[in-house]
């Protein structure tokens, strides 16, 4: 293995996307180069600016890639950076950085050793810090993981995870049809038809409040709750 592709979707980050993209670089990824491919879903502030600033600079190991598109959400977002990527392994890097970079050799040593074909990072597992935030939202997660288990027959502890690692090969297979949040039960269900080798790490948490820019609410819970029936049983 030789490059790791970081898919970052991005609307209306001006606020965060100008940390987390040096996080990024700065990550330990193993040994591995990377390739940064920022996706912006349409944004109205400054994050293009941002972006295109930072990726003027010439990093050994490096490569970056921005694209831009009408919004249309995030897994629309990551469906555009999947037909970019060049990497042997890919992770979906949220640009809010409720998600710490630093933690990428965690998700990857399993794929490089042959062990996994997708890593998903666990906000519920281990001990690594969490920020302490919504009573419901852990409600929601929990029930969204147990009844996507009950149909993939996996024994996740966090189906909704923004972090999920897997292989060129894998995302060569893979089809997302979502546009917003309800790709992460789509994603489970057909990664868990494709009989994929799933591991599961614990991962540290920084979330963020709704002031703070967080998108996802109530209606994406039943949207992803639907979106588990969809893509078990049809």
């Amino acid at each position: 293995m030789e490059k790791l592709s970081v898919i970052i979707p991005a609307y209306n980050e001006e606020r965060y996307i100008g940390k987390v993209i040096p996080k990024v670089i700065k990550a330990n990824s193993l040994g591995l180069a990377k390739e940064i491919i920022v996706v912006d879903d349409g944004s109205r502030d400054n994050t293009e600016e941002i972006v295109t600033k930072i990726f003027k600079k010439k990093i050994k190991g490096v490569e970056f890639k921005y694209l831009k598109k009408k919004n249309g959400g995030k897994g629309s977002a990551i469906r555009r950076g999947l037909k970019e990527i060049t990497g042997d392994v890919v992770i979906i890097q949220d640009a809010d950085l409720e998600y710490d970079p630093n933690e990428y050799a965690l998700l990857l040593r399993p794929i490089i050793d042959g062990d996994a074909d997708v890593v998903f990072g666990s906000r519920f597992m281990g001990d690594r810090p969490h920020r302490v935030l919504f009573f419901w939202h852990m409600v929601g997660n929990n029930l969204l993981t147990l009844v996507s288990n009950m149909f993939t027959n996996l024994n996740l502890t966090d189906m909704e995870t923004g972090y999920k690692m897997f292989s060129a090969k894998i995302a060569k297979r893979l089809t997302i049809k979502e546009n917003r949040f309800g790709m992460e039960p789509e994603f489970t269900a057909k990664i868990a038809k494709m009989k994929a080798r799933v591991f599961e790490v614990g991962i540290s948490y920084h979330g963020r409040s709704y002031d703070e820019g967080k998108k996802i609410g109530i209606k994406d819970a039943f949207e992803a709750l639907v979106c588990i029936f969809k893509y078990n049983l049809f």
